[in-house]
């Protein structure tokens, strides 16, 4: 009652954070007629005045009127667009390091230049992170066109790049790209050998759109680079052969779909046994045997291959590869695999070539990237159902940012129906009557089989329709371009960084770029012109119609999904329409719906092909999707806190390693190493107060030979009298520094410093992988510690810090034995580190848990495969073009793409 009243009287906490700001845009509105007065050249002599204001001792906030001014006027001059009152509100919420929640259609886009404008003065960077290639490419080249007016130099990571191109990226004052290639250059960053390798600068800002999807779904699992191990291909098509005859009787295994396992019943273990002797995979004891453990790790992989997996829901088969479909966009994920083996019994199950596993290299997950960021900021048009999550993980506030003009759109009921299919034949009845009245349709479904699924009734109707998922993912510019136009119905697995808004009438700029193939053919202005007539004349009838209609086909997990879908209507004050329609089928109500709902749906007198809608559904509805929300933060909560163990060992094994190749040599630290090695050896055999009787002298001697290469008299010094582990230890010290002066005096001390440097790094990448490695073995089962009433995160703590100092232990003996035994002659060539020839950049998919990896061509360590260069390429000489991507400029000059010039057949 008293915080309602307490509301009432002062507003809420977003109210009266809007209030505040809301107070500086007159401030930034009062300087739009001088700005519009200046010359483009004053306009851009502001960014250094800026920056020497800044010198002398200014803040940005100081500067944040002006700036907004500035980058104001510069997009009305160079995109003819205009910033509202209320993007001027965004933008100060991201340069404070919040999130502003906007609705779609609000153009977070162009918010984005004010604070990114304003946040680049300084010179130190700023990242803007976005879900996909196309959107990073996309807004690097439509907002880097005002960045480049105000003499501001803005860069575009995307897959492919070799190391140059990305260091030259990362240099410019604006850098866009994607999520996974920040994170995995980050990681790839510290696998160099050089500083002078490395691609990416300190971090200062970052913006991340979308940054639900981001920050939210995709955290859930950890960024992964891996190398390849053993193959072990065969092995998965022998097991594979006993899964499917296994798997056809439902008595032999479990699962759960809602945590997403399958496991053997007992009669299922017996059964797999049998048939893996006959097949003559298991030839000595029982499955569960110590020595089987490989036997099970592929049976359990295949089983789950075979029983939680469905080719064209997950996966599609596509050019003999399996290839995994994004949950949250419905993409293909081309390149990007499961790791731990799944997705070899996938490419077994569906008989595809069966590519090597893999071992981790090195991993992060995106809350510990990003809390790299000493000031991050988000927007997206659905954060505030996961406030809680921002404030507790990432330390951001969620803002909600007002709409310039009020929403229009009418919301209707969702309609339950009893079975799928009556649900379907009621979608497409409503899609046929909405084209009849030229109202078009935006459907929305889950999963590539559903949208095939509606497209074949509407093939039925003979209602003309695009399909919007991974197997059209090519065209999907075109199709959201066209979505708009009157009667037009588009089927498309989930909306999520589409970042293309749906415009009523169609998009003038995407259809005249179709026609003509870019912005920079001459031709261009005239198909706009001419395009932008013919909408003119469309949209009022659309209008009239009523606007996008969105109609939902089922209720997804996240709450915010569904709201981006919705929201893809009602753009701009735009009338329009959603309405959702579900089964007692789907999978949202069958698993994590009430049981009694049914039984209820049935007194409530529901018949075949009647819907029902009433508050009691919405209410359990929403009860489902508020569960899932639930588990799923408590899963990337789970991730963290394990991450975090990992995390403060990662932090101070890359700073240790910065150290090394920072330093001009790194002599005094392998002396070190020795010395505590040598401690160590001693302190093993000979026990503290412990007589010369009691000394393990055959061990020592083994140990000195094995760590030191030296055969050394130890036992006779353990005859002399007075003699102590002090004084062996001593002797065993000043033996080895007189043997390693030796072999720096014969080779030469600057080769010497080479050779330490060189390999004391590649010794510490080769621990710290095999610490990763033992810490995902721990961290498998660590879980089984609950049962013996112990907690699970804590006995994570205590082994992983003993692991560490293990692996401290490990990283001493082996550059000591390493540097002790190795011999150069002085003009021999200095070891390079051995080259990993194929990397894996892994994610894995946050529905499943499991990994996704994406394969870096060339790979760390060998070379990569980079775009010809300008001059080797001849326009007249089509044979000097080599592999023209289609979408890139035509090599022959006529500045159309490829895929309309030469490219055409």
């Amino acid at each position: 009652m008293f915080s309602g009243l307490a509301r009432a009287i002062f507003g809420t906490t977003n109210d009266r954070a809007l209030k505040r700001l809301q107070a500086q845009v007159p401030a930034i509105n009062a300087l739009e007629a001088t700005f519009e007065a200046l010359s483009d050249d004053a306009l851009r002599g502001k960014t250094a005045e800026f920056r020497a204001r800044l010198g002398k001792g200014e803040t940005l906030d100081d500067l944040l009127p002006e700036a907004f001014a500035t980058v104001r006027e510069a997009a009305k001059r160079v995109l003819g667009m205009r910033h509202f009152d209320v993007q001027m509100i965004g933008g100060m919420v991201l340069h404070e390091g919040k999130i502003a929640e906007m609705k779609t259609g609000e153009g977070k886009t162009l918010v984005a230049t004010l604070p990114v404008y304003l946040n680049a003065l300084p010179g130190k960077g700023v990242h803007v992170v976005t879900v996909n290639d196309y959107l990073a490419t996309r807004d690097s080249e439509w907002m880097g066109r005002i960045y480049g007016f105000l003499g501001l130099t803005t860069g575009v990571i995307v897959h492919g790049l070799n190391d140059d191109q990305r260091r030259a990226a990362y240099a410019c004052d604006v850098t866009y790209g994607t999520n996974n290639e920040f994170g995995f250059d980050y990681l790839r960053d510290n696998m160099k050998y050089r500083l002078e390798e490395m691609v990416q600068r300190d971090f200062a800002y970052a913006i991340v759109d979308e940054v639900d999807s981001i920050l939210v779904d995709e955290a859930r699992t950890p960024l992964i680079i891996s190398g390849p191990t053993d193959d072990t291909s065969d092995l998965y098509r022998q097991v594979d052969l006993v899964m499917k005859e296994l798997v056809r009787d439902p008595e032999t295994f479990e699962k759960d779909e809602k945590q997403r396992t399958a496991s053997l019943t007992e009669t299922g273990s017996e059964r797999v046994e049998e048939m893996l002797r006959e097949a003559g995979i298991l030839e000595e004891g029982n499955l569960y045997d110590i020595h089987n453990v490989t036997v099970v790790h592929h049976v359990n992989q295949s089983l789950r291959a075979h029983a939680l997996f469905n080719r064209d829901i997950e996966y599609i088969v596509h050019q003999d590869k399996i290839v995994i479909i994004d949950e949250f966009t419905g993409r293909m994920m081309e390149g990007r695999r499961y790791s731990d083996g799944l997705h070899q019994a996938l490419e077994a199950k569906e008989g595809v070539t069966i590519q090597p596993e893999n071992q981790t290299l090195a991993s992060i997950t995106f809350q510990n990237y990003f809390r790299l960021f000493p000031k991050l900021a988000g927007m997206t048009g659905t954060a505030s159902t996961e406030a809680d999550e921002f404030a507790e993980i990432y330390k951001l506030e969620v803002v909600e940012i007002p709409t310039n003009v009020p929403v229009a759109r009418i919301d209707g009921d969702d309609e339950v129906y009893r079975s799928a299919e009556e649900k379907y034949a009621a979608v497409a009845t409503l899609i046929d009557e909405a084209r009849l009245r030229g109202q078009p349709c935006l459907v929305g479904t889950t999963s590539i089989e559903k949208s095939e699924i509606i497209s074949a009734l509407l093939k039925k109707k003979g209602v003309p329709h695009q399909v919007l998922n991974a197997r059209y993912h090519e065209q999907e510019a075109g199709i959201v371009a066209q979505a708009g136009r009157p009667g037009a119905v588009t089927i498309a697995t989930n909306m999520a960084g589409r970042g293309t808004d749906i415009q009523l009438g169609g998009n003038a700029d995407m259809l005249a770029r179709q026609e003509v193939g870019n912005a920079d053919s001459p031709e261009y202005e005239a198909a706009l012109a001419r395009h932008k007539a013919e909408i003119e004349e469309l949209r009022p009838k659309v209008k009239e119609a009523g606007g996008l209609f969105v109609i939902g086909t089922e209720r997804h997990e996240s709450r915010r999904i569904d709201n981006q879908l919705r929201g893809r209507s009602g753009r701009q004050g735009d009338p329009g329409a959603s309405r959702f329609f579900l089964s007692l089928e789907d999978d949202l109500m069958r698993i994590f719906g009430s049981d009694r709902m049914g039984g209820m749906l049935q007194r409530l007198g529901l018949k075949e092909g009647e819907a029902i809608v009433h508050p009691w559904i919405n209410k359990a509805l929403e009860r489902a999707q508020k569960k899932v929300e639930a588990r799923n933060f408590d899963t990337r909560k789970n991730l963290l806190k394990y991450d975090d163990v990992m995390n403060d060992q990662r932090k101070e094994v890359y700073a240790q390693r910065r150290a090394f190749m920072m330093a001009d040599d790194v002599a005094e630290t392998v002396a070190e190493m020795r010395r505590e090695a040598i401690e160590e050896m001693v302190s093993r055999a000979i026990p503290e107060n412990a007589y010369p009787e009691q000394w393990d002298l055959p061990a020592l001697e083994a140990a000195v030979q094995e760590t030191l290469g030296l055969s050394l008299p130890v036992a006779e010094w353990a005859r002399e009298e007075g003699i102590d582990d002090e004084a062996v230890r001593e002797r065993l010290m000043d033996a080895a520094d007189r043997h390693m002066a030796a072999k720096a005096a014969d080779i030469g001390p600057d080769l010497m410093r080479m050779v330490e440097k060189s390999l004391l790094l590649q010794v510490f990448d080769q621990v710290w992988k095999e610490h990763l490695l033992a810490l995902d073995h721990l961290r498998q089962g660590i879980g089984l510690r609950a049962y013996g009433q112990r907690d699970p995160l804590n006995e994570y703590k205590a082994e992983a810090f003993t692991l560490f100092n293990t692996m401290l232990i490990d990283l001493r003996g082996r550059v000591t034995s390493l540097l002790m035994r190795i011999e150069l002659r002085p003009e021999a060539p200095l070891p390079t580190p051995e080259p990993v020839r194929v990397l894996d950049m892994r994610h894995p998919d946050p529905a499943t848990q499991e990994y996704e990896m994406a394969q870096e061509d060339g790979g760390y360590g060998a070379p990569v495969a980079t775009r010809p260069v300008a001059a080797a390429v001849d326009p007249n000489n089509p044979t000097t073009w080599g592999s023209t991507p289609r979408n890139a400029p035509c090599p022959c000059g006529s500045g159309k793409k490829f895929k309309h010039c030469h490219g055409r057949n």
